[in-house]
C-alpha cells in the first residue's frame, strides 16, 4: 500500500464527524457529520462509525480519534460515553463496565474490513500539525481539554491531564470545558486558559505548545500575547487531517 487513502473519523462529546484524506493529509471527500447518541454502549459506537463510512468513498484505512485513555486501540477510559446524556449527565455504571478494555480497533477492523488505528482524539490533531522536531505538545478545547506529547515527531504516551485537579477541586474538563465558557463568557474563560497554559508550563517543559479544538479560536487575543511566543493557535480542522500522518507518528 504506498498511497494509502484513510477515513479519518473524529468522535466528539456532542458530534461524530468523518471524511476520506488523501496519503499527504489533505481532505478528498467531503465530512458528513451526526450528533453523537447517548447513552452510548461500544457497539453503537462502531454502528455509528460504520454508518458515516457509508456514506464516503471507500478508503484503504481508518483512523479514529476519540476521548479518553486509549492503549493500542483499546479504551482504558472515556469521560463522555459512560453518561446518560452526554457531558456532565448522570454516569452510568453499565457503560462504565462495557467501555472498560473494549478493544475498539479490533470491533472496528472486523466491522470495517480495513485496517484501523485508534487513538486520543488529541493525538491525531496534533499528528496534523507538530512539526517533528522538539518537545511538541498540544492542547484541545472542546467539551473539555484534551492533551497530547510528541518528541522529536514520535507520540508520546498519553497521560489523561483532563482528569487532574487544577483549582476548588475542579478537574481541568471542569475548569475550561465549554459549560465553562458558556457560564463565564470568552473573557473570563480566556483567562483561565492562561492559567492552564502557565499550570502546565513547568510540568511539560515544551518547545512549541498548539491550542486546538474548536473553542481555541475563542481565546482573546490580550490572553494569548500573554501566554508567550511558543504558543500557537491551529486549526481545528486538525482533528480530522492528522487522520493520514498519524499512522507514521505513532507508537506501534
Amino acid at each position: 500500500m504506498s498511497s494509502p487513502t484513510t477515513l479519518t473519523v473524529d468522535c466528539g462529546g456532542g458530534g461524530i464527524k468523518a471524511s476520506v484524506l488523501s496519503p499527504e493529509g489533505a481532505m478528498i471527500s467531503r465530512a458528513v457529520r451526526t450528533s453523537t447518541p447517548y447513552p452510548l454502549p461500544p457497539l453503537t459506537l462502531v454502528d455509528t462509525i460504520a454508518e458515516l463510512a457509508a456514506q464516503l468513498p471507500q478508503a484503504d484505512r481508518v483512523t479514529v480519534g476519540m476521548p479518553g485513555m486509549i492503549r493500542h486501540g483499546i479504551v482504558v477510559a472515556t469521560p463522555h460515553y459512560i453518561t446518560r446524556d452526554g457531558p456532565r449527565s448522570k454516569v452510568l455504571p453499565e457503560l462504565v463496565e462495557q467501555w472498560r478494555r473494549f478493544d475498539m480497533g479490533a470491533a472496528l477492523a472486523q466491522r470495517l474490513e480495513r485496517p484501523v488505528l485508534v487513538l486520543n482524539d488529541a493525538e491525531v490533531a496534533a499528528a496534523g500539525v507538530v512539526t517533528g522536531k522538539g518537545h511538541e505538545m498540544i492542547v484541545t478545547l472542546g467539551t473539555g481539554l484534551g492533551n497530547a506529547v510528541f518528541d522529536n515527531g514520535v507520540l508520546a504516551p498519553h497521560v489523561e491531564v483532563s482528569q487532574g485537579p487544577i483549582r476548588w477541586g475542579l478537574t481541568y474538563d471542569d475548569y475550561i470545558g465549554e459549560h465553562e465558557r458558556l457560564r463565564l463568557g470568552d473573557a473570563h474563560w480566556s483567562r483561565r486558559v492562561r492559567r492552564v497554559v502557565d499550570a502546565l508550563r513547568p510540568m511539560y517543559l515544551w518547545d512549541r505548545l498548539y491550542l486546538g479544538g474548536g473553542n481555541s479560536r475563542r481565546i482573546l487575543a490580550s490572553q494569548l500575547a500573554l501566554m508567550g511566543d511558543d504558543v500557537v493557535v491551529v486549526p481545528n480542522e486538525a482533528g480530522m487531517t492528522g487522520g493520514a500522518r498519524c499512522w507514521d507518528l505513532a507508537r506501534p
